[in-house]
């Protein structure tokens, strides 16, 4: 076997980044829902779908707006963040004091709504998104052309991973937020509105899902079915940064978005199987995941 390029394996690298920050958009509102309400919720990827199809149907009814594409990130994600609280407040809200299979199979059954909403109202065709005239073209790196856009993707990632951080750390709602993810009763015995904190905490989870399907439309087919294959995906990054926690989200989509990309290199129809066993060999040796905590029953 023959060693790739090294200007072919730098770009290689960087759709790797560009994945993984993708991956970490999605996988982080998972990971921060599972870690406050303790809900593995199905129906994320679902939501991650809806906000491309949005943000699809945004563009194409302001084609002549200024910006039309990063307005219809904004509206298109927010529209999914709304969808998320109406889910949380009328559905799931009932459901914190079932047990958690009832819980599994509700967001499951939500999956198959959306996709059977998404089938009628856009039927199945493919759809894609024109990307901003400002990051149209292509940059060079070392004689490899690298789109615009993806950068920005790859340094889009990190601030909001930071800016989130920086919330949860130095902020009373992110004190709040975290206070909830150890001990729910005793915040709510201190006088916070433990269910009004719940549902901003879906709402900013459902909002970043769409954050990610408004983002990867111009670089990726929007169709049926693109919930089921990244909310996989999503799960084997939460797993291997472990759940809860949100360096380890980013870490995780990290690993992923390299493991994905240089597979590809070496043995692209194995390339997936690379993920799972890297999965299967972090649970065997840490089952929390690599910056996770063992979960505590509560």
């Amino acid at each position: 076997m023959t060693l790739p390029d090294p200007s072919f394996l730098v770009i290689q690298c960087l759709n790797g980044l560009t994945y993984a920050m993708f991956l970490f958009l999605i996988a982080s509102g998972l990971s921060l829902i599972f870690g406050v309400l303790g809900i593995l919720n199905f129906a994320h990827g679902s939501l991650y779908m809806l906000g491309a199809y949005f943000t699809h149907q945004l563009v194409s009814l302001f084609v002549d707006t200024p910006g039309q594409f990063w307005w219809a990130v904004i509206f298109g994600s927010l529209a999914v963040a709304a969808i998320g609280v109406i889910i949380e407040r009328f559905f799931l809200r009932p459901l914190y004091v079932r047990e958690e299979l009832n819980q599994l199979l509700f967001t499951y059954a939500l999956v198959l709504i959306f996709s059977d909403f998404a089938r009628i109202i856009w039927g199945t065709d493919q759809f894609s998104v024109s990307r901003p005239a400002i990051l149209k073209g292509a940059v060079d790196i070392l004689g490899q052309y690298f789109p615009k856009y993806n950068i920005v993707i790859i340094l889009l990632g990190p601030c909001i991973a930071f800016l989130f951080w920086f919330i949860l750390l130095h902020t009373r709602w992110g004190r709040m937020i975290r206070a909830a993810a150890l001990d729910r009763e005793m915040l709510g015995s201190l006088g916070v509105n433990v269910s009004r904190l719940f549902t901003v905490v879906f709402f900013v989870g459902a909002w970043m899902a769409g954050l990610g399907g408004a983002l990867v439309s111009p670089v990726s087919a929007i169709v049926p079915g693109m919930d089921v294959e990244v909310i996989v995906n999503a799960f084997i990054v939460v797993v291997i940064g472990g759940l809860g926690s949100f360096w380890g989200t980013f870490l995780g989509a990290l690993i992923v978005g390299q493991v994905y990309a240089l597979g590809i290199l070496v043995f692209p129809r194995l390339s997936l199987v690379f993920i799972y066993v890297l999965m299967a060999l972090v649970l065997i040796i840490r089952p929390w995941g690599l910056l996770g905590r063992p979960l505590q029953k509560r």
